[in-house]
C-alpha cells in the first residue's frame, strides 16, 4: 500500500508518500480500505514537531478518514461495510488502515467517502465544543468565530439543528456565503473595522450567550466584550498566548472553557457518534468539502489548511 509517512518533524516536505508492507488485522482488528481521508490543522502542528502529544517517528499522520472494511472478524461492521474512522492504530493517510471496534462507525449509504472523512474531527469537535463544555441551549444565541473552516461548519450545522441562533465570522466573502447557506442567521467580516460593534448590534445590545472560539490567542480578549451575563467562551483553537482582562469575566458571571477530545469516555464519544449518524441520516449534517487533494500532494494539504483560508474540510484522495 501507499501511506505518507513523517521522519522527522518540520515543514510540510517532510510528508513523504512511501510504498508500505499491506496491513494485516488480527483478532478484534478492523483492516479499513481507505477512499479518503480527512486533514485536520492538530495534524500540521505534530508534523513541525509543536504539539503537547508528538508520535514516535517515523509515523503515518492522520485521524479521520473514510472508506470500506475488508477484514474483520466484528460482528457489525463486516467485510464490506461502509464506515467512517475517528482514530487508527496506524494512521489515514494511506490507503489502508489497522483499527479497534472504537475508532469505527457506520456512514450512511448516500454520504460519500469524501464527506465521510469531514466527520471524525469535525464533528466530534464541535459536539463535544457546543453540547458537553458550553452546554448550548435551544433559542440562545451563539458566535462561531471562523465558521467557514472545518470545524465552524460542522458546529454551525449542529447548533442550528438544535434550535440555536447562530451568528458567524469569516474572512472572505465566499465564507461569508457559505455560513449563510448553511443556517447563520447572521455572517460577519472580521477582517473589517467595527466588525465587533456589528456583532453586538445583531444581539440588540444584550451579547451572546456563547462563542466558540477557532483562533483564540489573536480574538479572546475581544471576544469577552461581546458576551451576555453567565455567558461562556468555548476555545477550540490557539496558535500562542494571550492577554485578557479578568474584570470582563467576573462582571458577567462568564467562563472560559478550553476543548480537546482526548478526553470525552468511550460511553460520551458514543454518544457524540450517534448523534453525527442521526443527523447524517435525517440531512441536518451535511459535511462541506473545500477541497480535495491526491494523497501524494499531502504537502500541499497542509500548506492550505494552515492558511487560514480553508472553506470546508481539505480531505485527500486515494
Amino acid at each position: 500500500m501507499k501511506a505518507i509517512r513523517v521522519s522527522q518533524f518540520g515543514d510540510p516536505d517532510v510528508l513523504r508518500l512511501e510504498d508500505m508492507p499491506d496491513l494485516t488485522a488480527g483478532p478484534g482488528e478492523i483492516l479499513v480500505r481507505l477512499h479518503a481521508a480527512g486533514v485536520n490543522p492538530v495534524e500540521a502542528y505534530v508534523r513541525a514537531g509543536k504539539y503537547t502529544r508528538l508520535p514516535s517517528l517515523p509515523y503515518t499522520p492522520g485521524t479521520d478518514g473514510a472508506g470500506v472494511v475488508e477484514k474483520s472478524d466484528d460482528p457489525v461492521f463486516t467485510p464490506g461495510a461502509r464506515v467512517y474512522l475517528f482514530g487508527s492504530q496506524t494512521g489515514t493517510y494511506a490507503e489502508q488502515a489497522l483499527c479497534a471496534p472504537g475508532q469505527v462507525y457506520p456512514l450512511p449509504d448516500h454520504v460519500t467517502f469524501e464527506r465521510g472523512a469531514a466527520l471524525g474531527v469535525p464533528y466530534g469537535t464541535a459536539s463535544w465544543a457546543l453540547f458537553n463544555r458550553g452546554v448550548v441551549k435551544a433559542g440562545e444565541t451563539l458566535l462561531i468565530h471562523g465558521a467557514s473552516g472545518g470545524v465552524g461548519l460542522a458546529a454551525l450545522q449542529l447548533a442550528h439543528a438544535g434550535g440555536v441562533r447562530v451568528l458567524g465570522t469569516a474572512g472572505t466573502p465566499e465564507g461569508l456565503e457559505l455560513i449563510l447557506k448553511y443556517g447563520a442567521a447572521a455572517a460577519f467580516n472580521h477582517r473589517e473595522a467595527g466588525y465587533l460593534d456589528q456583532i453586538m448590534a445583531a444581539t440588540d445590545g444584550r451579547g451572546l450567550d456563547i462563542i466558540l472560539e477557532m483562533l483564540a490567542n489573536q480574538n479572546l480578549g475581544k471576544d469577552l466584550g461581546l458576551l451576555a451575563p453567565r455567558g461562556r467562551v468555548v476555545v477550540i483553537g490557539s496558535r500562542g498566548p494571550v492577554e485578557i482582562d479578568p474584570r470582563q469575566l467576573m462582571t458577567r458571571d462568564a467562563d472560559i472553557r478550553g476543548v480537546t477530545l482526548f478526553t470525552p469516555s468511550p460511553a460520551e464519544l458514543s454518544a457524540i457518534h450517534a448523534q453525527i449518524f442521526e443527523g447524517l441520516r435525517n440531512h441536518s449534517l451535511d459535511p462541506v468539502i473545500g477541497e480535495t487533494v491526491p494523497l501524494a500532494e499531502a504537502a500541499r494539504a497542509h500548506e492550505r489548511i494552515m492558511s487560514g483560508n480553508a472553506r470546508g474540510k481539505i480531505v485527500l484522495t486515494m
